[in-house]
């Protein structure tokens, strides 16, 4: 059954692109429908398993890791500075607004500053297909993203620790914040001196495909230890991505993962964002779930935004920036799991807020479309 599964999700997700690219939107904007079209809300082809979750899982890690290899490392140094400004205005506003509601709602101060927390998070592996469909990856904007992807995760969990300290979890606060630090001080150590002699040795050796195996391993092995640390998996596999970038194995790496990536795992990845979906009860939450979407969607974007626009952007850069920052993602479903397992989610509110993530995940690629349309008839920066 698996195999059918696959083989109609490829299908149906490269038609589905197709076609988004022919109405003028990015193809993953299909990819991510066609996902609740095939999925148990609407015609029941392809049901979530643990083993498509695993394929997904690594579709994004792909994903992330192809972005690394695109990174222009000289780019990323001089946009760290917007990296910051973009990563805590997109954090500072949604958290601000988020507990508002939250006590709006009738929610404890405790709930109140976990719906922030939820709403905080983001999640850029959808922002970064539509970057690179777009050719936007490699710009200022585009670097200014990922390193406010990465800004975001760290500072949303060590607040997300902190917050659980308060709650009565059995979290050490201190343990949290030296484990991320010691990830990404081992990662940059090891990215600097134990990958390039890694993929020196490791591909010398007298079997096929030694370069595209070593290369994978480092992703996976990054992705891994980000994970068991606390960090996403995807920064571990885009930190792993820029690693092997400044080695002389870079454009074969980049080819055949490209290959490997966008021809199984990374379509996977797209469509079971939409196959996950549930829709059932929504209608008894609808008006919630709008309020909260437009929560989602327009303080990340005013935050972001106005974080580029400090940092020296135009006005239609940022607000493509702030746009790239808006989907949730799975960042934001993990975080949501934990409020639910601590009681800081009602199960009602842990179902409007996947509810909220899947719209924030599916408007993004059309309003990233919307304001990097001048920089991409231009085809020069604007910062």
């Amino acid at each position: 059954m698996l195999i059918l599964q696959i083989a109609i999700i490829l299908i149906a997700s490269k038609i589905a692109g197709s076609l988004s690219v022919r109405l003028g939107q990015p193809s993953v904007l299909g990819k991510l429908i066609i996902g609740i079209v095939l999925g148990p809300s609407v015609l029941g082809l392809v049901n979530e398993t643990e083993t498509l979750n695993e394929f997904s899982q690594i579709g994004v890690i792909f994903l992330m890791f192809i972005a690394g290899l695109e990174t222009d490392l000289d780019e990323f140094k001089r946009t760290g500075k917007a990296s910051t400004f973009v990563g805590f205005g997109g954090i500072i506003v949604p958290l601000v607004l988020g507990y508002l509601a939250g006590m709006a709602l009738h929610l404890s101060v405790l709930e109140a500053v976990f719906l922030g927390l939820v709403l905080s998070a983001t999640s850029v592996s959808i922002s970064v297909q539509a970057l690179k469909e777009m050719n936007q990856l490699k710009t200022p904007e585009g670097t200014t993203i990922l390193g406010a992807a990465v800004i975001d995760d760290v500072v949303v969990i060590i607040a997300l620790a902190f917050l659980m300290s308060f709650a009565g979890g059995d979290v050490n606060l201190t343990t949290v914040i030296l484990k991320k630090l010691l990830f990404f001080a081992g990662a940059i150590l090891t990215g600097w001196k134990v990958v390039p002699y890694f993929l020196n040795k490791f591909s010398s050796l007298k079997v096929t495909e030694t370069v595209i195996s070593s290369a994978l391993i480092i992703c996976f092995v990054f992705a891994y230890f980000a994970e068991y640390t606390g960090v996403a998996a995807i920064i571990g596999a885009y930190i792993a991505g820029v690693a092997v970038s400044v080695t002389n194995f870079k454009q074969e790496v980049f080819e055949k993962v490209e290959t490997i990536g966008y021809s199984l795992f990374v379509p996977i990845f797209f469509t079971s964002i939409g196959i996950t979906a549930e829709f059932s009860g929504i209608t008894e939450n609808i008006g919630l779930i709008i309020t909260l979407s437009l929560i989602a969607v327009l303080t990340k974007l005013i935050g972001a935004s106005i974080g580029a626009k400090a940092a020296g952007f135009s006005w239609n850069s940022s607000l493509g920036i702030g746009s790239a920052m808006v989907s949730r993602g799975e960042v934001a479903l993990i975080i949501s799991a934990i409020g639910l397992e601590s009681k800081l989610l009602s199960q009602d509110m842990f179902a409007v807020i996947v509810v909220v993530v899947l719209v924030t995940t599916i408007v993004t690629p059309p309003m990233m479309k919307i304001f990097f349309k001048s920089k991409i008839k231009k085809g020069v920066n604007t910062v």
